[in-house]
């Protein structure tokens, strides 16, 4: 492929070490879609004749099918050094020296630079899809929650209550700006290499918008230099994933800490859980465990390809191989991560007994209680302060503040009348925060359609809405 120049061979520990095949093998169907739509290029161009074109793309096809089946069989080819080579080998296989020829015009530089894209593309696509599904349950969960009720924490302390529902919200909010970035990243990527060459373009006068509009690229790319030394997509992308699993982090760790009898906020399906081989009595969240610690693996693959690009010269480097592993790594950890969690979150049970227990004891409806002293004209931070010392002479007795009496209470100043004791029920400590993104019931209801509504607009309108990838489940 390259040993012209070269009168001895290579050391054959180098030669085996510094081969990719091993891990590139996955670029398989975007290095035969890339060479199809480089073969129509040069066929454009004059280089192969219609019927050639015709034999090279379909024998590209078939090479792409024939190892969808089997790929083990293309990491374990001792000839190929990459992904290209390999491609290259087996059609020159099928059609003799004509393979030889979709080599003209073009280099590996820019073939691996339009593979990854592809590839990072599809792994978008498919991931906003797991995203959509997640937030669907997210959703769905809300809305069977009705108006059941739970204790929000600020520094792990019970603060104030909110909807089940509002709290599931939340999780979807951020889910939504991870498609919203992933839809971003998209929107850079989709710019076409091909015809770049090695480092200052083609030799070939190419139409270069052939091979752009056959793999659905916006346009090529516009600096052949820029083009085949670019890796910002994939650090792009791999820090939107380490943000898709911060966020399911955070989701995991409030459920196992939910169900925790110390908790005993929700159920774990028996579905999604473990047991102990000593204790018999354990239900282990194995699954929300796990789902903690990916979120270390996949932000160690974004910092493994900031490290590397750091400091690389103009143009391509062999640096540059090693972006493809955490890429591939980090891509199935989200997908399998994102494919677990939506049945899990269906199959989640909550103890609206245990939440609302929870929510009547401990003052959380204290900021309700000063909202009332203000709307009575009383500054909020005098509020504030007579709220507290009520709280304290409760604490002190052992009641709440809706089991003191109106008598108490006047001790602490004249605006508290009999209508003190509704302000704070928990419905109306609900209904107090009655702004937009509020937990007022009325306020939720409104912010759960209108979810529905952005998930449904998502599957419409997102960058990438045709789901095919190659690598799920691998």
């Amino acid at each position: 492929m390259w040993a012209g120049r070269f009168r001895e061979p290579l050391d054959s520990f180098f030669d085996h070490w510094q081969r990719s095949l091993r891990f590139d093998w996955q670029l398989l169907p975007q290095e035969t879609a890339a060479s199809a739509a480089h073969a129509e290029a040069l066929r454009a161009a004059g280089v192969l004749t219609a019927g050639e074109c015709e034999q090279i793309t379909s024998s590209l096809a078939a090479i792409a099918a024939h190892y969808a089946e089997q790929p083990e069989a293309i990491s374990g080819n001792a000839q190929a050094e990459d992904i290209h080579h390999f491609v290259e080998l087996n059609l020159t296989e099928r059609i003799g020296d004509l393979g030889l020829k979709l080599h003209t015009g073009r280099s590996r530089n820019e073939q691996i630079a339009t593979d990854l894209r592809l590839y990072v593309r599809e792994s978008i696509a498919l991931l906003v899809s797991r995203l959509g599904a997640w937030a669907e349950a997210l959703v769905s969960q809300a809305k069977a929650a009705g108006e059941a009720v739970m204790p929000s924490y600020t520094h792990l302390q019970r603060a104030e209550p909110v909807l089940v529902a509002h709290w599931l919200l939340a999780y979807v909010e951020m889910l939504l700006r991870d498609v919203s970035r992933l839809d971003d990243c998209a929107k850079r990527l989709n710019y076409c290499p091909l015809g770049s060459g090695a480092v200052a373009g083609a030799t070939l006068a190419l139409d270069r918008g052939i091979a752009a509009s056959a793999l659905d690229f916006t346009a090529p790319t516009a600096n052949s230099m820029d083009a085949t030394s670019d890796r910002d997509f994939v650090i792009e992308f791999l820090q939107a994933l380490t943000m898709v699993a911060l966020h399911a982090s955070r989701f995991a760790e409030e459920i196992t800490l939910f169900a925790t009898a110390e908790f005993g906020f929700v159920e774990l399906p028996e579905a999604f859980s473990t047991g102990s081989s000593a204790m018999p009595q354990k239900k282990n969240p194995d699954l929300t465990e796990l789902v903690r610690a990916k979120v270390g693996r996949i932000n160690g693959a974004a910092q493994w390809v900031t490290l590397l690009v750091k400091g690389l010269p103009l143009a391509y480097n062999k640096d540059m191989q090693e972006t493809q592993e955490p890429v591939f790594a980090a891509a199935v950890e989200a997908d399998r991560m994102l494919q677990v969690l939506a049945p899990f979150t269906r199959a989640v049970k909550f103890r609206a007994d245990r939440m609302r227990a929870a929510c009547e004891a401990g003052y959380l409806n204290a900021m309700a209680a000063a909202t009332y002293l203000v709307h009575k004209g009383v500054p909020f931070r005098k509020a504030h302060e007579k709220i507290g010392n009520a709280v304290r002479y409760g604490l002190d007795s052992g009641r709440e503040l809706n089991d003191l009496s109106l008598e108490e209470l006047k001790q602490f100043g004249p605006e508290f009348e009999g209508d003190f004791f509704a302000a704070i029920t928990l419905e109306a400590t609900l209904d107090c925060h009655d702004v937009t993104g509020g937990t007022a019931r009325h306020r939720v209801k409104a912010a759960l359609a209108d979810a529905e509504r952005r998930i449904e607009t998502l599957k419409e309108t997102s960058v990438i809405q045709e789901v095919e990838t190659t690598h799920a489940g691998a």
